[in-house]
């Protein structure tokens, strides 16, 4: 391995290092050759069956961990009915190898890279939109290839040779004059490793904690609302064992239309408008107040119930929240405020995720996406929605928000622990500019 004279010092050494010589910085191509995937789409793979594992460029955008252990991913087989006959053994993945996606449509994603530090005797191959990268030698150790590919210095190498507009590729031989920073001993290398990896331990333990409270949410929702097509959940909390049934009400019932005076945008505010069928999802964007003066002109306010009836996202639904308060809406967006005594707004915020309501707002939905159609109200205020009595409701938007407030709290969790990691690279890594 040809390493560059050049040496660096980063903020932060292990005192056992600090007298150490600097590192070096060879280019990729030093340490690391190339070897040849394939371009096997989705449609070819599959999760049951196969004697060869694909990487997709997709799982790495979206799944797979930096360090990767093959017995803690998902990673799909090549259909049996898929000739492998042109796949050599030499090319196949091996322990220590980087794998990059080589196309992303954000460039900050551009060249994310896995290390396959474990692979358990699997034949593996890398698939389409994938660069696969060997190293030459017995550096950098296994387990640090996939930290040394997360740092700032090596993305910002990484992200200055990508090309393009709206898609943004790299290609092996672009990559290959990019400067890959060095411990001199594969005894700092190692130490580097274990402490990042001890903090990739932790925040793996409290993403499994975080879907657990996911999944239970789920779950828990599943029992307390009905299921489509019954009237009663299956279960109810002790105290409303005994207290009467759920009731069908219309929704023009428990919510009417709210009439307000129009309001000129100014740039304090906010458009609101909505997306995904049924999930209660807001988009915002700042009012030009020279622009559009027409289009956004009635208030929002905080619990109010706002439908999407036009468009690609006819008939979303949502719940104005707190932060929402003050947007401004068109006629697109009727908006309604609930009947006092018949319903409360904290339950119909779990409502309209529930199975049952998103299954009958996707039946008076005419068309599908991008098919310009306008969603009648009068449907949408005659669409049946089953109800407890509100104490009833007060006690599962009161126990759903408390879950709710823990996955916060454990989402705000991990974050915190990202954000120290990310801290800790800064320091343990040379920067940008000293490369």
């Amino acid at each position: 391995m040809t390493k560059s004279k050049h040496t660096l010092i980063p903020r932060m050494r292990f005192p056992e290092f600090r007298d150490s010589e600097g590192w070096s910085t060879p280019k990729l191509s030093d340490i690391y050759r190339f070897k040849q995937t394939n371009t096997l789409s989705r449609e070819k793979l599959n999760y049951k069956t196969g004697t060869i594992r694909n990487i997709h460029y997709g799982d790495i955008h979206t799944r797979f961990k930096p360090i990767f252990r093959i017995d803690r991913e998902k990673v799909p087989y090549i259909n049996p009915n898929v000739s492998i006959d042109a796949f050599k053994v030499e090319n196949d993945c091996a322990e220590g190898d980087i794998v990059l996606a080589d196309a992303s449509e954000d460039l900050t994603d551009v060249g994310k890279a896995i290390e396959l530090v474990s692979l358990d005797n699997h034949r593996v191959v890398a698939g389409t939109h994938t660069i696969l990268a060997t190293r030459r030698g017995s550096e950098p150790i296994l387990g640090f290839g996939g930290h040394l590919f997360q740092s700032d210095v090596v993305r910002a190498g990484i992200q200055k040779e990508s090309q393009g507009t709206k898609v943004f590729g790299i290609s092996a031989n672009r990559i290959s004059s990019v400067k890959l920073p060095l411990p001199p001993t594969k005894h700092e290398q190692q130490q580097i490793a274990d402490c990042l990896s001890s903090l990739d331990d932790l925040i793996t333990a409290e993403d499994r904690k975080l879907e657990a409270l996911k999944t239970y949410k789920q779950g828990l929702m599943q029992e307390i609302f009905p299921k489509i097509g019954q009237t009663q959940p299956r279960s109810r909390f002790p105290e409303f064992n005994g207290a009467p049934g759920w009731e069908e009400k219309r929704l023009d019932e428990v919510i009417f239309p709210i009439v307000r005076k129009r309001k000129k945008p100014s740039e304090a505010y906010t458009g609101l408008g909505l997306r995904s069928h049924g999930k209660g999802t807001f988009l915002k964007k700042l009012i030009d107040p020279d622009k559009n003066s027409a289009e956004y002109l009635f208030e929002v306010k905080c619990n109010d119930l706002v439908v999407n009836i036009t468009f690609a996202w006819e008939g979303a639904v949502a719940i104005a929240g707190t932060a929402d308060d003050g947007a401004l809406v068109s006629h697109r967006f009727p908006t309604y405020t609930f009947e006092m005594g018949a319903a409360i707004p904290d339950f119909f915020r779990y409502l309209i995720f529930d199975k049952q309501f998103i299954y009958k707002l996707g039946v008076i939905s005419p068309g599908g996406a991008g098919r310009n159609r306008v969603l009648d109200k009068k449907a949408f205020l005659k669409l049946n929605v089953m109800l407890p009595r509100t104490e009833e409701q007060r006690s599962i938007a009161d126990c759903l928000t408390t879950l709710d407030n823990k996955i916060t709290a454990q989402s705000v969790k991990i974050d915190s622990l990202e954000q120290h990691k990310r801290g800790l690279m800064q320091q343990l890594f040379p920067t940008v500019k000293e490369v």
